[in-house]
């Protein structure tokens, strides 16, 4: 028969944080989110090489999911990357939440930017960043075209995306 405070200190130490010295960069609970905003620090400056050096050669990058089909390859992504560029003036693109499983990373944010033309853009969104290795080779971003377009046109900010884009972020 086992004893309820065997049962309790089994539980216990379960529920205890592992030692110090049992992490190390490749268990970091963040790696994928360090990645990951490096990806939108290259962004922001626009240096779409750095962004293609954390691509896996086969990445699927779904720009717009279930809206659009993905981008498959570097090729791709680098056509998509210099296209967008032009249409881009300024990178605002945030984070508010992440949470890492495995080689997977969950975030939400917002995509913002402002356009060439002048106008503000700033989208909600969802994403999930797969990886193998270093390198992103899945890449699906759940987000509102809809929301895009009318921004792109230089409509206003219905109140539920002012109330999604105007948090802190990470």
């Amino acid at each position: 028969m086992i004893a309820r405070r065997d049962i309790l200190a089994g539980a216990t130490a379960m529920l205890s944080p592992l030692p110090a010295a049992a992490a190390t960069p490749a268990s970091a609970p963040d790696r994928r989110l360090r990645q990951f905003k490096a990806v939108i620090e290259d962004w922001r400056r626009k240096d779409i090489d750095a962004i293609l050096a954390r691509l896996h050669d086969d990445i699927v990058w779904h720009v717009v999911a279930a809206a659009v089909p993905p981008l498959r390859g570097k090729k791709a992504a680098r056509a998509f990357l210099e296209k967008f560029s032009q249409e881009v003036a300024e990178v605002h693109w945030r984070l508010f939440h992440a949470a890492e499983v495995g080689d997977r990373l969950f975030v939400e944010g917002v995509d913002e930017f402002v356009t060439s033309s002048g106008n503000r853009v700033a989208a909600p969104y969802a994403g999930i960043i797969e990886f193998q290795g270093d390198l992103i080779i899945g890449w699906r971003d759940y987000v509102d075209r809809s929301v895009i377009d009318a921004m792109r046109r230089g409509g206003t900010y219905p109140p539920q995306v002012e109330e999604l884009i105007n948090r802190e972020a990470l």
